[in-house]
């Protein structure tokens, strides 16, 4: 139905006639009337589309649908080299995009008084700055606030003014700090494929007002991080704690040169899954890595270098474009791929990648990789899962993204291994698991809360089968609802 439909006005007149009857009335009591009389037909379709809109009110319980977040930008370092997301802050809510960070415990975003960030962006987005001035909801967090000290990374701190403030730094030596906001944030809740409701939630945030590093250079610059980390400020751990969405997410990163994918606070379901637990205790999410194999050899590598005993373990993260791996496993790593396509090329350096000069250009001739983890989970690696490409005097130069990291025990397993495939972060059993998956394609999405479930189909693809007629009518009655609670509201306090 449209806005002006001759049901719209039924209704809202319905709504206004009841509201104005307990006002006015003496004996305060609401006279019921049908909504639709019955000398008043309405089509199909109108009927369906009352129905929906029902249904999406009964459905907003915490057990009710996933949120669902956009994807954008790709895993190539030659390209793009990060996926981030949108998401939109304040009131009236204004549109941000931030890179998705399982390495991260804070959602942060470029503040208007912001010392060292970019001001504009090679990755053909608009940047934007949160103005807290500027939004009616957006106040403070104060250093009193529990809020304030209830971060695994950030270090906290007390402005002079009595404002929570945080600085911390990441992996590349790059840092921002600011201060934190509470405000609303704006998500999409899906319920199913065809029927999503705009959400809102308070959410505090990071205001930054100072970037140092690579966060100031504008070949890769966003307006802030998206952080999606198990910290107690993290996305999925403050919309968790309210209720509006299940303590998993997943997501689906494309690897082609048009990237995207999904993302989802809610559980993609595969039957071809496999899972191993997270390490316990940490920050980041720490999986225990036992082996790697190159061609079905496994590779002479004392498993303690992977583990958090001897060092700061193996993590996975989306913020990292990339893999590293310690000099004790990544020496004999790129010494077997060598000795594999020996005979089809030659070795040369590219910047700080070993690459290859292959005459032919089939990737074909790399060996597959397998990486095994605790519970007996593995993440087979095709050529295209741990190899980059670009073209030089008509060869194909193939380079190993996995790099050195020196001088320290970390294996970090990033966009570059977790591209085409669902990935799974189950914080209820504490779990990562993941499958090959075409990320193109529609997907099975799960949400549990309370013992229940609720399956959504396509969740990735649902603002293409959401028609707009549906999503008129649906807002006309959330507006008329709103109307009806305000009067009521007013009318008890006069009684």
């Amino acid at each position: 139905m449209s806005v002006d439909s001759p049901t719209g006005v039924i209704i809202a007149a319905l709504f206004l006639h009841a509201a104005t009857t307990m006002v006015c009335g003496s004996d305060a009591v609401l006279k019921l009337e049908r909504l639709i009389p019955p000398n008043h037909e309405l089509s199909l379709a109108q009927l369906r589309a009352f129905d929906s809109a029902r249904h999406g009110r009964l459905l907003q319980s915490p057990v009710g649908g996933v949120v669902d977040f956009p994807v954008d930008g790709a895993s190539d370092p030659f390209l793009v080299g990060l996926y981030y997301t949108k998401v939109k802050l304040g009131t009236p809510p204004r549109e941000f995009n931030v890179q998705i960070d399982t390495g991260s415990d804070v959602l942060w975003v470029s503040c208007t008084s912001c010392n060292g960030c970019p001001k504009t962006s090679e990755l053909q987005i608009q940047l934007s700055f949160f103005d807290p001035g500027t939004s009616s909801s957006a106040s403070m967090v104060s250093c009193a606030d529990r809020r304030c000290y209830s971060n695994f990374q950030t270090e906290s701190g007390c402005s002079p003014n009595n404002i929570c403030s945080y600085s911390f730094k990441y992996g590349d030596g790059s840092g921002t700090s600011g201060y934190y906001i509470s405000d609303f944030m704006a998500f999409d809740t899906v319920i199913t494929s065809t029927l999503a409701i705009n959400s809102s939630a308070p959410f505090v945030f990071g205001c930054s007002n100072l970037q140092t590093g690579d966060l100031q250079r504008p070949r890769r610059a966003v307006d802030g991080i998206f952080g999606l980390g198990q910290g107690r400020l993290s996305v999925i751990s403050q919309l968790a704690t309210q209720g509006l969405a299940p303590r998993v997410f997943s997501h689906c990163l494309k690897g082609d040169k048009d990237g995207g994918g999904i993302m989802v606070l809610g559980q993609i379901k595969r039957p071809d899954t496999v899972y191993t637990p997270l390490v316990p205790s940490q920050p980041h999410y720490n999986v225990n890595l036992k082996s790697i194999a190159v061609n079905n050899q496994i590779l002479p590598i004392d498993p303690s270098v992977f583990t958090i005993a001897t060092g700061d373990g193996t993590i996975i993260d989306t913020g990292t474009t990339l893999a590293y791996l310690p000099d004790e496993a990544y020496v004999p790593f790129v010494q077997a791929i060598s000795n594999a396509v020996s005979q089809f090329g030659r070795p040369v350096t590219y910047e700080s990648y070993q690459c290859f000069d292959i005459a032919s250009g089939a990737v074909d001739i790399f060996p597959e990789v397998i990486l095994s983890f605790a519970g007996g989970a593995t993440m087979v690696l095709k050529p295209r899962g741990y190899l980059q490409m670009f073209s030089s005097s008509g060869s194909s130069i193939w380079c190993i993204g996995f790099q050195r990291m020196p001088h320290r025990r970390i294996t970090i397993l990033g966009d570059l291994v977790l591209k085409d495939k669902v990935v799974v972060y189950d914080l209820v059993r504490q779990r990562i698991g993941w499958s090959e998956y075409d990320c193109s394609l529609d997907v099975n999405v799960s949400a549990t809360r309370g013992g229940q479930s609720r399956d959504v189909i396509n969740t990735g693809q649902w603002r293409e089968n959401n028609s707009e007629s549906g999503r008129t009518s649906y807002d006309l009655l959330l507006r008329v609802v709103f109307l009806l609670h305000l009067l009521l509201s007013r009318s008890l306090s006069v009684l």
